[in-house]
């Protein structure tokens, strides 16, 4: 599981991950004494988002659903003409310019 192998030879995408956590258990716990398990709680989710990218699958559905939601509502403004698109801008730019400098 957490051999420090990767697929190809290196270390593994998570070992730093995984040896951090093992530090902070070794310096906060004792063969008696396993109360310091809990300041070992953010280095155990950083490594299990490490191995599942849970929070990150969750953020990206967030920022697909919000972009899904604002596609569909059509809130684009300022959206360039089918002219502006084909020209480029390079072909009757005089037209673009003045309205453009007409619309400060």
């Amino acid at each position: 599981m957490a051999s420090g192998y990767g697929l190809h030879g290196g270390p593994g995408r998570c070992f730093p991950f995984w040896q951090e956590m093992l530090a902070c258990y070794v310096v906060n716990t004792t063969s008696e004494d396993s109360s310091g398990k809990k300041k070992c709680a953010p280095a155990l989710e950083d490594y299990y988002e490490c191995l599942h990218h849970k929070k990150e699958a969750s953020r990206v559905k967030t920022l697909q659903a919000a972009y899904r939601k604002a596609e569909a509502e059509g809130l684009r403004e300022n959206t360039p003409t089918a002219g502006q698109i084909r020209n480029l801008g390079l072909l009757n730019r005089e037209d673009d310019t003045k309205k453009v400098l007409d619309s400060r």
